[in-house]
């Protein structure tokens, strides 16, 4: 199933309506869809490179906008939605052990969902769930998902074709390095 969602996704990237199919893709993938924008922006990209920021704006946006039903999934149908969803990405059990602790450090967890290969999705549905403040969310998710899409896009409009292997393979990981270097180094001024 996730290939067929995965080749039918690759396929929009050609249509005439890539744009909407992008903002779609974005969208949804922020609250049920299980195939991150990314694997449709990046050959809109290669494809256009003149339009490369253009396309990364249209990611973010649709993605926060996305991460609101993802919210609101979690804050108003956490039982008959929300549950399925995380039973469906393993994250159910999860759930009561982080919802005790999530607000104190939500803004973190959206901050590393929105750049890392881990599902935004999920996070979205918890902030919503343990009534993480809209306002934190909001400004987070933003700047999280700005963060991915545009070095994606600055990278694919300064390199082209020859950095798609690199952002497919490494870029994931480097985002968790950047993550885990910014959380060790408030850590580091907090506490020495």
């Amino acid at each position: 199933m996730i290939r067929r969602l995965y080749d039918w996704t690759m396929s929009l990237a050609g249509d005439r309506h890539a744009m909407w199919a992008l903002a779609l893709v974005a969208f949804v993938e922020s609250s049920v869809f299980p195939i991150p924008p990314d694997v449709l922006m990046i050959p809109m990209v290669l494809a256009a490179r003149e339009k490369a920021f253009r396309i990364a704006a249209l990611a973010t946006l649709a993605s926060v906008i996305g991460g609101c039903l993802g919210y609101a999934i979690g804050y108003g149908f956490m039982d008959t939605v929300g549950m399925p969803i995380l039973e469906f990405y393993g994250k159910a059990q999860a759930f009561d052990q982080l919802a005790a602790r999530f607000n104190d450090y939500g803004g973190w967890a959206v901050l590393i969902a929105g750049v890392t290969p881990f599902p935004y999705k999920v996070i979205t549905i918890f902030s919503g769930a343990t009534h993480l403040n809209l306002g934190l969310f909001l400004g987070v998710s933003v700047l999280a998902r700005a963060l991915r899409f545009f070095v994606v896009a600055a990278l694919l409009w300064k390199f082209g074709a020859p950095i798609r292997a690199f952002i497919e393979r490494w870029l994931g990981p480097l985002f968790i390095a950047f993550v885990v270097l910014l959380i060790g180094g408030f850590y580091v001024l907090r506490y020495l």
